[in-house]
């Protein structure tokens, strides 16, 4: 006797409300989960930058050394460094377990707008407002940069590296992919200026979000256009977009102190998630699991799905 299938769950998205972290560090420009999502960073307008337990919401260190507001930050692979830029024009590499700074490096001739490792921890890439992407060693005791790449015509607000691969947005409107490995680059013309850029999970994917308040998903390899997602509001800040853990959903933050997620294949609003009544400055999803970051004025909220709030309690009790 054949039993039928169950059927498959919907999938998950975080709304419940798990806590908020008052990071007490100014405004919180970015938030980032670490490599395996135990860890946040939260990036201040006070100079600092912070660690922080995901599931207790409490401080683990605070690292110093900026001296101008944090704007962007990544952790290694392996936990044990960070590396973070700042309006100051340069880019630090710490040293996690002791908070000391390990690398100083300067290059940029502006804000630095975003930062993150490769897949091995060997390089840093770091884009500016002066139109570059930087490529440091971080195993070179030199100072120069390995390698510039200056084909944007305006500032580089956002950028993602995948395996050899490295996307970046501009304020000139345009999505470059660059293939490291065959040395070819590939430019996607979108007509309003670029604020956040994403690879899919599965690789075959890029996710832009602009000041048209529109996010769009292209196929990776012809630049076709395969979703356009609207409804939130992005006209004059430089906020986050990014894809749920299975790609199942696009995420994006609001300057209408929401967050905004659709679904990927219908492109239908699924969620609203109501954040608070400012600007929804960062967001960040687990790599993993059902769980969202956002930034919004000085505090951080965690996210999850409704069913981890009740195994929290479970445990707690």
């Amino acid at each position: 006797m054949a039993f039928p299938q169950p059927r498959p769950q919907a999938p998950q998205i975080p709304q419940h409300l798990l806590r908020t972290i008052d990071c007490q560090q100014g405004a919180v420009r970015a938030v980032r989960f670490n490599i395996d999502g135990n860890y946040l960073l939260s990036c201040g307008s006070d100079k600092s930058l912070k660690l922080w337990s995901t599931s207790r919401g409490t401080l683990l260190k605070t690292y110093s050394g900026h001296g101008y507001e944090v704007l962007d930050a990544d952790g290694s692979y392996d936990n044990s460094q960070i590396c973070s830029c700042s309006s100051d024009k340069t880019v630090i590499l710490w040293d996690v377990a002791t908070g000391q700074v390990t690398r100083k490096l300067r290059g940029h001739a502006g804000k630095v707008n975003c930062v993150q490792f490769n897949e091995e921890a060997t390089v840093i890439l770091s884009g500016s407002i002066d139109g570059t992407v930087r490529c440091w060693d971080t195993r070179s005791r030199r100072y120069e940069p390995i390698q510039v790449l200056d084909e944007a015509r305006d500032g580089i607000s956002s950028l993602k590296v995948a395996q050899h691969e490295l996307l970046t947005g501009s304020v000139d409107g345009r999505v470059r992919r660059y293939d490291l490995r065959m040395g070819q680059l590939h430019v996607d013309f979108i007509s309003s200026p670029i604020t956040c850029v994403c690879f899919s999970q599965d690789g075959q994917c890029t996710l832009s979000s602009s000041l048209d308040s529109t996010l769009r998903l292209l196929d990776k390899s012809t630049g076709e256009m395969l979703g356009e997602y609207t409804g939130h509001k992005m006209k004059g800040y430089k906020l986050d977009c990014c894809l749920s853990s299975k790609d199942t959903h696009v995420l994006s933050c609001s300057e209408d102190g929401h967050v905004y997620c659709w679904d990927l294949v219908e492109g239908s609003l699924s969620l609203k998630l109501p954040v608070g009544k400012a600007v929804v400055q960062s967001l960040s999803f687990h790599p993993t699991e059902t769980r969202l970051l956002t930034a919004m004025e000085g505090r951080v909220q965690v996210w999850g799905a409704e069913q981890e709030e009740m195994e929290e309690d479970v445990i707690a009790t």
